[in-house]
């Protein structure tokens, strides 16, 4: 008997710290040391009392981040609680659900629509609840590295085309050597190719000294502004799209996509909230359409307005359709 209480006392010297040892090492029993320990640390019931009230008032503060994933909310709160059913309050899981349901962000608002049309809410059960977040959680994180490969392979390959341009131009540049030409003064070309030569007639205007295709007369100026002035301008929209660095207005542009679809309610300019419906994406899963509006995107030559674009919460790309583009004028250059 008297070696059973030794081994007790002694287990319970080896849990606590130094500074808890220094407190009871004067005790004689195993009992006088437990009872310290309540009396110290658990407190009456008026002070557990408080704790479960501030613990309570702690976890009813809570909110998801939107740097924060699901399982480190979900752990965050399931701690809380814990704390508290430690001290004998009892915490049911379809409050932790609640919690879940009006807390975390509006990315999540597809899901949680779901779950609403097809389950009664009371009786889903926390795990439940966690697996379907978390599946929409790991599905937009797939969608969201793939449209980032996409959009790097494409840019990679226009910062290569531009890289070889530049070479060849210098190379060409440095390689030749040409004298001044008589006609315009200028170095970088033969006289035989200079288009203000005087032994040339101009097929537009029928004058001597240069050629049709810089020719200023007033009906060659109004031709050139009629057939290339409007593409060379949607040229430039469609380029400073998708070259813009703001994460929440980049564009991607993709032919694979039938309608443009946009995430952030604040580019439109215009927003109908009852066409509702649903978009089907290339991984086969649906997404839901909360509104058509016209959205305004700023490029080179000013402000351009697009109609039909839909807006789609869950999607993590905002993306212009070449065949919406193609059908409204536009010139698309990749």
């Amino acid at each position: 008997m008297r070696q059973r209480k030794s081994k007790a006392k002694a287990s319970l010297f080896a849990a606590i710290s130094s500074s808890i040892f220094t407190k009871v090492m004067t005790l004689k029993t195993t009992k006088g040391i437990m009872d310290f320990l309540k009396k110290e640390y658990e407190g009456n019931e008026r002070v557990k009392g408080m704790q479960v009230l501030n613990l309570i008032k702690d976890f009813e503060m809570q909110r998801m981040k939107e740097s924060e994933t699901i399982k480190d909310y979900s752990d965050r709160l399931l701690d809380i609680v814990n704390k508290v059913r430690l001290l004998g309050t009892d915490f049911s899981d379809s409050r932790i659900v609640q919690k879940i349901l009006v807390t975390v962000p509006e990315k999540f608002e597809a899901t949680i629509s779901s779950i609403e049309n097809s389950k009664d809410v009371s009786s889903i059960t926390l795990a439940e609840l966690l697996n379907a977040l978390q599946a929409q959680e790991q599905r937009r994180l797939m969608r969201q590295e793939g449209s980032v490969d996409g959009a790097f392979h494409v840019t990679s390959q226009n910062n290569m085309r531009k890289k070889e341009k530049q070479s060849n131009s210098n190379n060409s540049s440095n390689n030749t050597t040409v004298p001044p030409c008589p006609h315009c003064k200028k170095s970088n070309h033969p006289q035989k190719r200079c288009r203000w030569r005087t032994d040339i007639k101009c097929h537009k205007c029928g004058q001597l000294g240069h050629v049709e295709r810089i020719c200023k007369s007033p009906r060659q100026q109004g031709e050139a502004k009629t057939a290339v002035e409007q593409p060379q301008e949607e040229q430039l929209f469609v380029a400073s799209c998708f070259a813009t660095n703001s994460s929440k207005e980049s564009w991607l542009i993709d032919s694979g996509y039938t309608s443009h679809m946009t995430y952030n309610q604040e580019l439109f300019k215009e927003l109908d909230k009852t066409a509702i419906s649903k978009v089907k994406i290339r991984n086969g899963a649906s997404l839901a359409v909360k509104g058509k509006g016209i959205v305004a995107i700023e490029g080179h030559t000013g402000l351009k307005l697009i109609s039909n674009v839909l807006y789609v919460p869950d999607i993590n790309q905002n993306l212009l359709s070449v065949g919406q583009l193609l059908e409204k004028g536009y010139k698309v250059l990749f």
